[in-house]
């Protein structure tokens, strides 16, 4: 009996240790032992990278600055907003916008190039990009606005007519050209006077304003509509022609112009402009010029 009961206190206590032990084991263990972190449990990840940032594509502007060099598309026949000039034995293209696109270059810390062309070739190299803008007294038309984008107005003058100074008696108003061949300069807004509000006169265009004048000097046109700043600069020159008093109202203005998708270079010039209106630079471009083209 007394074996029996010794026996199962001995029992009862193993029992007990073996439990003690268990607890103590549970007890003790680290928590990373009993739940590993979460960062382990993955494979310590990490955070997801940063895609790198796509280059940023090189604008006109960026490309004109790193090539140091600006190239001005204009038709030089036109004074005093372009015409040439022979100064000290050399020829030079002048005029006020030649003074505007050079302004606009140094703003932008650049040299001017500039291609002298016919005056309707001049929005297809500027599409092109054989050219980096234009400034060659052209109007903002809205067909052109669609192809190409056009600056501020920074110029507007009145239209008027070119004639034979024999003549001036003669022609004193549009309805006296009935039956007289008139000219204009190709895709201008002269070209549109003649066709459209002198009725009954025959139309002849040409490309360059220096021909036109000589089709008129050799009697071949009986007149050609100019802007009035223009006119009076060939009649200046030339004392067998004069500018009668003929106005067909003043033109639209004229603006600058940038290939489409420029707005960087658009805004620059803009910005250009804008100061050589509001300090007066620009008036003094275009006094120096006319009287330039009056020399």
């Amino acid at each position: 009996m007394f074996k029996t009961k010794k026996f199962i206190s001995i029992i009862l206590v193993v029992i007990m240790m073996l439990t003690f032990v268990g607890c103590s084991q549970s007890s003790g263990e680290e928590p990373n032992q009993e739940a590993e972190d979460p960062a382990e449990s993955e494979g310590e990840a990490e955070e997801p990278e940063e895609e790198p940032e796509e280059p940023k594509e090189e604008t006109k502007l960026d490309k004109i600055k790193e090539k140091g060099v600006i190239v001005l598309g204009t038709a030089a026949d036109y004074p005093p907003y372009e015409f040439h000039k022979e100064i000290d034995g050399e020829d030079h293209i002048v005029g006020f916008d030649i003074e505007i696109a050079k302004a606009f270059a140094e703003d932008l810390g650049v040299e001017l190039e500039i291609k002298d062309m016919k005056f309707e070739g001049l929005i297809a190299a500027l599409v092109a990009d054989n050219i980096d803008f234009i400034v060659a007294g052209m109007v903002p038309k809205p067909e052109r606005a669609e192809v190409i984008d056009f600056s501020i107005p920074y110029y507007q003058a009145e239209q008027s007519m070119l004639i034979k100074a024999e003549d001036v008696d003669k022609y004193t108003k549009p309805e006296d050209f009935q039956g007289a061949v008139v000219g204009a300069q190709k895709a201008t807004v002269q070209e549109e006077i003649v066709l459209n509000q002198i009725s009954g006169a025959e139309y002849k265009g040409l490309s360059k304003i220096t021909d036109l004048v000589l089709e008129l000097k050799n009697n071949k046109i009986k007149a050609v509509v100019l802007v009035k700043p223009v006119a009076d600069a060939y009649a200046n020159q030339n004392d067998d022609l004069i500018v009668p008093e003929i106005s067909f109202g003043t033109e639209e203005g004229v603006a600058a112009a940038v290939n489409k998708g420029n707005a960087e270079l658009l805004a620059e010039l803009n910005k250009t402009l804008e100061n050589l209106i509001e300090t007066g630079e620009l008036d003094t471009f275009i006094s120096e010029a006319t009287l330039l083209a009056d020399e």
